[in-house]
C-alpha cells in the first residue's frame, strides 16, 4: 500500500516537470489592414528564454526584472526569424517585449506583403539550444489560420498569408 502511494506521488510530481519540458514557441504573423503592416508576435516561455541566454554566456539572466536581459533575448529572436517575399527578406522592426502569463512576448512589424501573398517563413528560435524544440508559426488570425511547424534543421517553408 505504501509502495503504491509512493509511486502515485512520484508520478504526480513528475507530471508538472514533464509539462514544462514541452519546448514550444508560438508565433503569430498577421496582416493588419488598418496599418498596412505585417505584425509578428513571438510567445516564448520565460524559463526557456533565460536558459537560452545562459547558453550564450549570460551567467545570471533575469528577463522579468532586467531590461538588458530582455532586450538581449529579443535580439536573439529577431536574428532567428525571417519572412521572405519574392526572394527578398521583409524588414521586420523589433518593437519591444511584454511579459504575459509566464511567457515573454517579442513584438515585430514590417511592411505587409498583403493578404493572399505567398511568403516563405523561417523560425530557428531556440532550435540551437534544444534539438527537440518546436516552433509553431500561425499565419493569420480568427478563423483563417494556417500553421507551420519548425524543428531543428528545417529550412524555410512557404505559405499564403491569409
Amino acid at each position: 500500500m505504501i509502495r503504491a502511494l509512493a509511486l502515485m506521488l512520484a508520478l504526480l510530481l513528475a507530471v508538472p516537470a514533464a509539462a514544462h519540458e514541452q519546448k514550444v514557441t508560438i508565433t503569430t504573423v498577421a496582416h493588419n489592414p488598418r496599418t498596412g503592416l505585417v505584425e509578428v508576435v513571438h510567445r516564448i516561455p520565460l524559463h526557456d528564454a533565460e536558459h537560452a541566454l545562459k547558453t550564450q554566456g549570460d551567467t545570471s539572466p533575469d528577463i522579468v526584472n532586467d531590461i538588458a536581459s530582455r532586450r538581449a533575448f529579443a535580439r536573439y529572436v529577431a536574428e532567428r526569424f525571417a519572412i521572405v517575399r519574392d526572394g527578398k527578406p521583409i524588414a521586420l522592426t523589433l518593437l519591444g517585449t511584454e511579459i504575459e502569463s509566464g511567457r515573454l512576448l517579442v513584438l515585430q512589424e514590417g511592411p505587409s506583403p498583403g493578404r493572399g501573398a505567398e511568403i516563405s517563413v523561417l523560425s530557428k528560435v531556440l532550435t540551437d539550444v534544444w534539438a527537440r524544440q518546436e516552433n509553431r508559426v500561425n499565419l493569420g488570425t480568427g478563423t483563417s489560420v494556417d500553421t507551420l511547424i519548425f524543428v531543428a534543421g528545417d529550412r524555410a517553408k512557404t505559405a499564403v498569408l491569409p
